[in-house]
């Protein structure tokens, strides 16, 4: 689930990281601390010259107050900020997006869906993808503990222990790739934007099913 308008952005420079953008975009100091390390109550734009302005998404679903509830390790609100913002997430069932779709925060607003053949996208990244449990950028309701342990390899992830805690199709939540997915185009199936729930198809694979999407 990305900017609206941001897919020819994202063929072209790939799935990046807000880290990985502001890299990009060549921000710093004090502009990168509020964006990188600081909860971001609304979306921030950013401009390069040479570049199409891009948009830093906002993180309405969390709030420094319920971090400090649920987070271990020792791991301050301003640190899980900057480990969440080095990566990128993909959600594993289209029941969670539509869930956050839907969303009040999101549901008057289009966004634009990508639609990934996962076995494509961890055969290429498997080295650098990571698994995690819970919805790691929400605190809403009851905020679930999360820290050092919270992302794990494929070969590391508890797998057995959370089916047994859940029901199978729960046992992962997020896939995430550090740093983005630069080769997005070689996993992309489908690209729709999303309107008050309503999908209308921006790109397709040629080849791939109508029925892949959101």
């Amino acid at each position: 689930m990305a900017e609206d308008g941001s897919w020819d952005s994202i063929s072209k420079q790939g799935l990046l990281s807000t880290s990985a953008l502001l890299d990009l975009y060549e921000v710093g100091g004090g502009k990168r601390r509020v964006i990188e390390s600081q909860h971001r109550a609304d979306s921030i734009k950013i401009s390069r010259s040479g570049l199409p302005d891009a948009v830093i998404r906002d993180q309405k679903p969390m709030s420094d107050s319920a971090l400090e509830k649920c987070l271990t390790d020792g791991i301050t609100p301003s640190q899980w900020y900057e480990i969440l913002n080095e990566k990128v997430f993909f959600w594993l069932s289209q029941r969670r997006l539509r869930r956050l779709l839907g969303a009040r925060a999101y549901r008057d607003f289009p966004q634009t869906v990508l639609t990934l053949d996962t076995e494509s996208l961890v055969k290429a990244h498997s080295k650098r993808v990571l698994l995690s449990p819970i919805n790691s950028g929400s605190t809403i309701m009851k905020p679930q503990p999360r820290g050092k342990d919270t992302f794990r390899s494929i070969e590391d992830y508890p797998f057995d222990y959370w089916r047994k805690k859940r029901a199978r199709r729960n046992a992962v939540v997020e896939l995430v790739v550090p740093g983005g997915v630069k080769d997005i185009m070689d996993h992309v199936i489908a690209v729709h934007r999303v309107v008050e729930t309503k999908p209308a198809e921006i790109w397709r694979r040629p080849g791939s099913k109508k029925t892949d999407g959101p």
